[in-house]
């Protein structure tokens, strides 16, 4: 049972954070939140990152404070940063662009790539979120984007191996079991991506996922 909470309240954060990439925002998520954030997964929320944030947010749409199509400005996930609206063709300058394309042309699907991404100006402003909020920003340059993809997935790739390296390598506790069933999908994605190693863990994974169900069933 503890692990389901677990799973719940990463979800319903994992909602929270990505609300800027799914069809009907927050008009379409609201009710999720109204629906399944019990009084367990709410105190499971009061202990994650920006977890007291999301449930200041279901304070506010229980009480009518917040109409169910909308969120106060000042818990938007991320400062408001990656809403649609905050992104457009004028947050990148034509030095931006060429410096950007520059550095996509000779891309290279690795860490000395990525780091070469992360070095550039324009992507150390977007903080944390820099690989989303520079996709949405080259909305007017699709062929650049095209390339950003790559990088973006190289990124998650990269990302996830060493999230999962982490986790198998540490006690392993329920918010890591609750972590890891959330971005299972997202794991049978990438980690096929390093070989025999990528599958040798994702199936260590898939047996921390299996031992949730039988404590579950049980």
């Amino acid at each position: 049972m503890k692990a389901r909470i677990a799973a719940t309240a990463q979800r319903l954060l994992n909602l929270y954070r990505q609300e800027h990439v799914i069809v009907g925002g927050w008009s379409a998520i609201n009710p999720v939140f109204i629906d399944e954030a019990t009084d367990d997964v709410i105190k499971e929320l009061r202990e994650m990152p920006t977890g007291k944030m999301l449930i200041r947010h279901i304070e506010n749409l229980r009480s009518g404070k917040t109409p169910m199509d909308s969120i106060e400005p000042e818990l938007i996930p991320y400062g408001g940063l990656m809403t649609q609206s905050s992104v457009t063709d004028t947050i990148l300058s034509q030095k931006d662009i060429s410096e950007l394309q520059s550095v996509l042309n000779s891309f290279t699907p690795d860490p000395d790539g990525l780091n070469r991404i992360r070095g550039l100006n324009v992507v150390r402003r977007f903080g944390e979120e820099w690989a989303n909020a520079i996709h949405d920003a080259l909305d007017k340059h699709p062929d650049m984007q095209n390339q950003w993809a790559v990088v973006t997935k190289t990124y998650r790739a990269y990302q996830l191996w060493d999230t999962a390296n982490q986790i198998i390598n540490a006690p392993l506790d329920e918010r890591a079991r609750a972590e890891i069933q959330a971005d299972m999908p997202e794991y049978e994605t990438y980690l096929p991506m390093f070989g025999d190693a990528g599958n040798e863990l994702l199936g260590r994974l898939r047996t921390f996922i299996s031992s949730v169900k039988a404590e579950d069933n049980a």
